[in-house]
């Protein structure tokens, strides 16, 4: 699965954690709560994703990104988007490709 892009480089996940007055560690503690494996997401990784500078992340796990939005109660549209296309280009071959 393609990892999401975070939108406008973290600023509306940064706008909305100002908004419900959380801290970094809080927002953590929240996913750990929603996690049904109790595992949640670090403060060091929702940093990243709310940073702008060189640590910066613009992507992430589509699991990550659950776990905020349902941390702060969001929709996942409303921080994170789909990549609009593959980048890829590693060719692929197959075992059962003909040679021609």
């Amino acid at each position: 699965m393609p990892k999401l892009l975070r939108k406008s480089d973290g600023q509306p996940l940064r706008d909305e954690l100002e908004r419900q007055k959380l801290t970094l560690a809080e927002l953590a503690e929240k996913t750990r709560t929603v996690d049904p494996g109790g595992r949640g997401v670090s403060a060091s990784a929702i940093g990243r994703l709310t940073s702008t500078g060189h640590t910066a992340r613009d992507r992430c796990e589509l699991r990550t990104a659950w776990l905020i939005t349902e941390g702060l109660d969001v929709r996942i549209h409303t921080l994170f988007r789909m990549p609009t296309r593959s980048t890829s280009t590693i060719e692929r071959s197959s075992t059962h490709a003909h040679e021609g």
